[in-house]
């Protein structure tokens, strides 16, 4: 194996690493509210959410082409390949690939061990813009289409990104809302065990619809590296083992559970019935969806937690854990710009080492660091057998000391 071959390689399989951190980051985009009202056992609902996210990535290719595209300068005005990208088999730009997810890997592993529900999307675009700025200068980013300004990255991540969330809670709270009034003479029971079932449908919506966007991310991203090395030349279209590969990746990662946001999101915001998680869920897919036909690399984290804290201002005498929504809402505010850092520093890296040894030593960092925090996260386990317990005032804290002796199996 060439160099240049050994190096895509590498890139690639580090894609599909993120693509894994992706799907047990974002399990609780789709299940959380389904697991904590018991509409679904919740082994049950990560094996649904698995196979529906494997599905749901072959449904459009419009954020891939988005991320191929509206992220780093890889044309010059006239459209052709910028050169300094696209020497040596592509290794400079290879190496931005390479240093971006590095930034996303790390960040998502991060959040996941403390339990937030913070963007994986925001990771991976801040990551990548953090090493294309290092490596390119702020020229290397596209923050804006030439023909289209909503075509570069404030159109199609960073509007949607501040729109999205807000858009959702006002749908749940609405649709909340309705709920209750055209229920409110059945009884109470009744009402509930039919939302369960209807919860089922609305779940498995929500599933296909995250992995019709968030899959394609990782989609995007291998497009570049292949366009890179010269082995695919077509910004528009995504290889069909692409494809394949990113969905077997994020449903992979949908499998293991990712069971500590889903604890935040399905008992930390709001204590969520079922009327009010089928609407949670309803609202969520609906965005994605739409958004996803419109090429909107968004949130889905940012959506099904704003639909969440919708169906809690929805619900009359219902209540949101400010508390905990502030803590997501931080972690939303420095994902980007921290995910960027990361991901400068790792060019950095890879630069002043050189060569594919460079790359090589980037993805050494990540592997060091996401063994070390799956190495500490098995000190405070949290599985499907304690994921709906009830909620501490100060969690995740004291529910971590709380359970640290249970059994550990099924943490992820």
């Amino acid at each position: 194996m060439t160099p240049e071959l050994f190096l895509l390689a590498i890139v690639c399989l580090t894609a599909l690493a993120f693509d894994f951190t992706n799907g047990f980051h974002d399990t609780a985009n789709a299940m959380a509210t389904s697991i904590a009202t018991r509409a679904l056992t919740p082994k049950a609902a990560v094996a649904l959410c698995a196979v529906l996210n494997l599905v749901g990535a072959f449904l459009s290719v419009e954020v891939a082409i988005t991320v191929t595209n509206a992220v780093i300068r890889i044309q010059n005005s006239d459209g052709s390949p910028k050169p300094e990208l696209m020497t040596d088999g592509g290794f400079p730009l290879l190496l931005i690939l390479m240093a971006g997810l590095a930034g996303a890997i790390i960040w998502n592993i991060l959040t996941w061990l403390w339990g937030l529900p913070s963007s994986s999307s925001h990771a991976l675009f801040g990551g990548l813009v953090g090493a294309t700025v290092a490596s390119m200068g702020w020229d290397g980013v596209k923050w804006v289409g030439e023909g289209n300004h909503l075509d570069g990255v404030i159109g199609k991540v960073v509007l949607p990104a501040l729109a999205s969330p807000v858009i959702a809670c006002i749908v749940a709270a609405i649709g909340t809302r309705l709920v209750y009034a055209l229920t409110s003479k059945i009884a109470e029971n009744y009402r509930d065990n039919f939302f369960r079932r209807a919860q089922i449908g609305t779940a498995s919506l929500l599933s296909l619809s995250h992995g019709t966007n968030d899959a394609q991310k990782t989609m995007g991203v291998i497009t570049l590296a292949l366009i890179a090395s010269g082995t695919w030349t077509d910004l528009a279209e995504i290889p069909f083992w692409v494809k394949i590969a990113c969905a077997v990746a994020i449903a992979s990662g949908t499998f293991i559970g990712g069971w500590r946001i889903i604890r935040t999101m399905g008992q930390g915001l709001v204590t969520v019935s079922p009327p009010q998680g089928f609407s949670a869920e309803a609202s969520s897919a609906s965005v994605i969806l739409i958004s996803s036909q419109l090429g909107f690399a968004l949130s889905t984290t940012h959506v099904a937690t704003g639909s969440i804290i919708g169906t809690g201002l929805g619900k009359k005498g219902g209540k949101v854990r400010w508390a905990t929504a502030g803590r997501m809402g931080m972690a939303w505010l420095i994902t980007l710009p921290l995910s960027a850092l990361v991901g400068a520093i790792c060019w950095f890296i890879g630069h002043l080492i050189g060569g594919w040894g460079g790359a090589f030593a980037v993805f050494g960092l990540i592997v060091v660091a996401a063994t070390y925090m799956y190495i500490h996260s098995r000190r405070t386990a949290v599985g499907h057998h304690n994921v709906n317990e009830e909620w501490e005032a100060d969690e995740p804290d004291e529910f971590q000391r709380h359970n640290e002796d249970d059994d550990e199996e099924d943490e992820d």
